[in-house]
């Protein structure tokens, strides 16, 4: 599926719900690849910086992130509809440091961006595709998140407040199709007892009874709605079916479709779009914020296995170990590239078979076999050497020299009977015999370790 944006800017007005501040909100459309950007226009500078989950300060009554010095608040219903519509490039400007509370649901956002017109871009869309569980578990509030494979994108939400006015509810949404219609409407919820400590702390100077559910789940006296009334300018409030207001709920499990919309937001600062089933028990912004986060470590794995080789011992190499000799200087026992399986003009694989019986086993380390990091770089080189000589015409007169290593990184032991799969992919076209590589080598579905190669090739005197 390609990527998509906005045909044109979309801008909502209304007031931050924790700081009751006038804000004035912009999508602007945005090129491919560039994903979920906020910029705050009334800063100086201007700056511009991602939807990103590992800058999240705060998921007190809603998520913030910051960069740098700069804040923006409540950024979760705004990501949900973005998500929602299957949106992928936008820049998000603000003139304020929190994103307008609205109706307390998604729908205005969802509405604007429609306005706006959605069209398809050229690149295709990178997903985050689940192929086995994920799980996020915060044993003290029972709050469990679990990511399981399916080919589509599915959410679940299961709540409980052991309350007689809400008490157990179930959401669903099967498709992002029905995204609009069954989850954007549903609006946000507080329960009556909270407001109390909620105005205490200022996080909720802008909420009223129009954009914010308020369930009543204990017997209260006039007295205290009389009050209540007068902090959100209004000039009574009535109790019915538990709930503090005169609205209708849009659903009659609307908080627990609401706390659905609440999850895909906060996931969307991961990154990508999700391919798996979500399951969410008594999720939160706290939770959903750790599960984003394992769910982008995960990705990131994911991401740098797309480029790992197949290995099929039954097919014969490009390059047996007599050949690698013919090419190579190296021998026994520093000869650490057994076969080359693909080359191509700008990558090459080779394959080590790691075997007790190696040299370097005796000490390192005794009763503890460890292969060095350093020879797994050498194999690196070795195993890049080839795909330099290979652009010369006479391969076995020339020589490959480390001129310098870089961002090198071990992540695994590489032990006896381990099969090591090197890639070398160059990184810059090669000029004056200089060549640039990056190194990745493999054990299974494993990185065991990487680096960043610089070398020279000499013609031998």
């Amino acid at each position: 599926m390609k990527q998509r944006t906005i045909k044109q800017p979309a801008t909502l007005k209304g007031v931050g719900l924790h700081t009751g501040h006038p804000v004035t909100l912009t999508f602007q459309p945005a090129p491919e690849d560039h994903g979920y950007k906020f910029q705050r226009t009334d800063i100086e500078g201007k700056p511009v910086f991602n939807a990103d989950v590992n800058r999240v300060v705060s998921t007190q009554r809603g998520t913030t992130i910051k960069f740098e010095q700069v804040q923006i608040s409540t950024i979760e219903h705004a990501l949900s509809a973005l998500v929602g519509l299957q949106i992928d490039n936008v820049l998000i400007q603000l003139d304020g440091p929190e994103v307008p509370i609205l109706d307390g649901s998604a729908l205005p956002f969802v509405q604007a961006l429609r306005q706006a017109g959605i069209e398809e871009q050229e690149a295709e869309r990178e997903y985050f595709e689940i192929t086995q569980p994920v799980t996020y578990r915060d044993e003290a509030t029972g709050t469990e998140l679990m990511a399981l494979p399916c080919d589509h994108f599915e959410v679940i939400t299961l709540i409980d407040f052991n309350s007689e006015v809400l008490g157990q509810q179930y959401a669903q949404l099967s498709s992002l199709d029905n995204y609009e219609k069954e989850i954007a409407p549903c609006r946000t919820f507080v329960f009556l007892h909270e407001l109390e400590v909620l105005f205490q702390q200022n996080l909720i100077r802008g909420g009223d009874l129009d954009n914010a559910i308020v369930i009543v789940d204990k017997n209260v006296e006039q007295v205290f709605l009389d009050e209540l009334a007068l902090k959100i300018n209004k000039k009574s409030v009535k109790v019915r079916e538990g709930i503090l207001n005169t609205l209708d709920l849009h659903f009659k499990n609307e908080p627990a479709r609401h706390k659905l919309l609440d999850v895909i937001g906060d996931l969307a600062l991961m990154g990508h779009p999700v391919k798996g089933k979500i399951v969410a028990t008594k999720p939160g912004h706290k939770a959903n914020v750790e599960f984003a986060k394992l769910l982008k470590k995960q990705f990131q794995e994911q991401r740098k296995l797309k480029g790992k080789p197949v290995y099929d011992p039954d097919k014969a190499p490009l390059f047996d170990s007599v050949k690698i000799a013919q090419w190579l200087p190296h021998r026994y026992p520093f000869l650490l590239v057994d076969k080359i399986i693909e080359m191509s003009e700008n990558y090459i694989v080779g394959v080590k078979n790691v075997t007790f019986n190696e040299q370097f086993f005796q000490g390192h380390f005794p009763n503890n076999p460890v292969m060095p990091g350093v020879l797994q770089v050498e194999a690196m080189a070795q195993t890049g050497g080839i795909l330099a000589l290979s652009t010369v015409e006479d391969p076995g007169n020339w020589d490959t020299y480390f001129l310098k290593i870089e961002n090198v990184k071990f992540r695994y032991k590489v032990l006896p009977g381990d099969t090591i799969l090197f890639k070398l992919e160059m990184v810059a076209p090669m000029r004056r015999g200089i060549c640039q590589m990056l190194g990745t080598a493999y054990v299974g579905n494993r990185i065991v370790s990487e680096a960043e190669l610089t070398a020279q090739m000499v013609r031998r005197s």
